[in-house]
């Protein structure tokens, strides 16, 4: 006679993610697995963030009087709390705003001046041509004093090159020299490696972030780049035939329509 057979319940399952309360009899006992975690708080979450940041990007880089023409156009509490952001950043860079002008250094200083200052903080040397002929060393000049006013927290300073290293050639003129913790860190020989006649404060910009005398995120450099950035922009519409502050408003109406 034949061994009878094993006889086994059958456990009724529905949708095993139903909250049922013979799911969860089921899930207790393993027979189950667990419930999945809903994904709803993780999109919202992530739409929140998508929302900031996106608020962000049309805010960063922007000063004060930028930001309240925007007025009309941002969440009324976002932009306040990003203005008091603004203000506190301008607060702490207005401390930190120790120099504010090129200091011409002679060579018995220059040690103490710049070497040894270097211990503080990076200081950028520009040997200049001791020629007017020298336009790179002109141009240079002229930067030089527009960084240092405007990175006051940052010591620039400005020497003769056949004053500081003598029989110095002038064709290598200008020549940049970044000290920091008492050693030349950085060297550029005449423009040529940073736009040349062209240079800009973009270039200074990313010598500063480089070398670690300001952050890549300082309020100075991303408005600078912005700047750029919407200048080009212009310049493309207007071969468009197209008004960029009429495209700008539309990409503000564009972000805030998913929110």
């Amino acid at each position: 006679m034949a061994a009878p057979q094993e006889q086994r319940i059958a456990v009724p399952i529905d949708d095993p993610n139903a909250d049922t309360e013979w799911n969860e009899i089921l899930r207790k006992h393993g027979v189950i697995p667990e419930k999945p975690p809903s994904p709803t708080p993780m999109i919202e979450e992530a739409m929140i963030e998508g929302r900031r940041i996106a608020h962000e990007n049309r805010l960063e880089g922007k000063d004060l009087d930028e930001l309240d023409e925007l007025e009309d156009l941002e969440d009324d509490a976002f932009l306040e709390a990003y203005k008091q952001q603004r203000m506190q950043e301008l607060n702490a860079l207005t401390k930190k705003a120790v120099h504010g002008a090129v200091y011409p250094v002679s060579k018995p200083e220059y040690q103490r001046a710049v070497t040894e200052a270097s211990n503080n903080g990076p200081v950028f040397v520009n040997l200049v041509s001791s020629m007017g002929t020298n336009v790179e060393s002109r141009i240079l000049s002229e930067l030089w004093k527009q960084a240092a006013k405007e990175y006051g927290d940052v010591k620039f300073c400005e020497i003769q090159a056949d004053k500081a290293i003598e029989n110095y050639p002038d064709r290598n003129c200008p020549t940049i020299l970044v000290y920091k913790n008492g050693d030349i860190v950085k060297q550029i020989v005449t423009l040529m490696t940073v736009g040349g006649v062209r240079m800009s404060m973009l270039e200074i910009d990313d010598m500063l972030v480089e070398v670690g005398a300001v952050g890549e995120k300082d309020m100075r450099v991303i408005k600078r780049k912005r700047d750029a950035e919407d200048e080009k922009e212009e310049k493309i519409m207007q071969k468009a035939g197209i008004k960029s502050g009429n495209l700008r408003h539309a990409m503000v109406e564009d972000d805030d329509d998913w929110e």
